[in-house]
């Protein structure tokens, strides 16, 4: 059985868990020893406070914001998705960007984002002068849309 391995960094870190059985992502805590405000249309990097080892390179661990945090407060992550690559070994860290016009406040502990463990494709890649033929050919945004 493949499991996450997960190292706590820092005494005040939570281990991460899902909130639900049925819950995809385990949830990151703010390990971080006083609140910290996010100005409205801010930006911060909150610690978890833990490092994670993945089982095999055939896993990616990616970092989601957590919806009730972005619909209600407008808390969202500053690259989209976070991605963790299954050799590193560092503390796992969140950006965090405001979007609303009002500050938001994180307290020491709170959910601030989830983890979601997924299998990816390690294809080599190979470099050539022709692609396949497709239907779709080279049409880009809203090709495939509304009119």
């Amino acid at each position: 059985m493949e499991v996450l391995k997960i190292k706590k960094l820092r005494d005040n870190a939570v281990i991460p868990k899902r909130a639900t059985e049925g819950s995809a992502g385990i949830d990151l805590y703010a390990c971080i020893d006083e609140p910290i405000t996010v100005k409205a249309g801010g930006h911060a990097l909150i610690p978890t406070g833990i490092a994670i080892a993945l089982p095999t390179d055939g896993y990616a661990a990616f970092v989601f914001a957590r919806s009730g945090l972005a619909i209600k407060h407008g808390m969202g992550l500053l690259n989209g998705v976070g991605v963790v690559d299954s050799d590193y070994r560092g503390e796992v860290c969140v950006g965090i960007v405001n979007q609303f016009d009002e500050d938001y406040t994180i307290t020491p502990s709170e959910r601030i984002a989830q983890l979601v463990i997924m299998p990816v494709s390690l294809m080599p890649t190979v470099e050539t002068d022709v692609l396949d033929e497709t239907e779709r050919g080279e049409g880009g945004f809203g090709s495939t849309g509304k009119k």
